[in-house]
């Protein structure tokens, strides 16, 4: 009768063991679908800076342009539009135009965002309104990380840093 009650808690607690193992070197070996491209991105950010500037923001810097002289000619009063530097982040460049009247931020519009994949569009659906939100109640570019979307944060704190260190030099 012992023979027939195989009771080997040792047994089961090694395979348990190395499933669990098994199950988590798979897990942490996951990588997103879209780490090639953000290499070739990173490989390569000169260029695309200067294309994603001149192509899909060729009328900001046209507007910067303007906005530089109109805040030339009146540097504390009137409004101007500024355009911050283009951030790479890992997920993509983040780039933001600030509108400045009379020394206050009165609109603040990001221009380059991650867009590639349906969860970067998920993530900054969100993430850019409330960035939004944060900068033209603070008047500054020291705003709180959105969770969740801690690159795009990022990213979008240091262009409008740049973008209001342009306008104060």
């Amino acid at each position: 009768m012992h023979t027939l009650r195989k009771n080997r808690p040792l047994r089961r607690i090694v395979l348990a063991s190395a499933a669990t193992v098994s199950g988590m070197v798979l897990l942490l070996s996951l990588k997103p679908h879209t780490t090639p491209a953000v290499a070739g991105l990173a490989a390569s950010p000169a260029p695309s800076s200067s294309s994603s500037t001149s192509g899909t923001a060729g009328g900001s810097t046209g507007s910067t342009g303007s906005g530089g002289s109109s805040g030339s000619s009146g540097s504390t009063t009137g409004s101007r539009t500024l355009t911050g530097d283009s951030v790479q982040t890992r997920y993509g460049p983040v780039q933001v135009r600030v509108t400045l009247t009379d020394g206050k931020i009165t609109d603040v519009t990001a221009v380059a965002y991650p867009q590639e994949n349906p969860r970067d569009q998920q993530i900054n659906a969100y993430a850019v309104p409330q960035l939004t939100r944060e900068a033209l109640s603070a008047q500054s570019a020291d705003i709180d990380t959105v969770s969740g979307a801690t690159y795009t944060s990022d990213g979008y704190r240091r262009s409008l840093q740049s973008a209001l260190d342009s306008a104060n030099g």
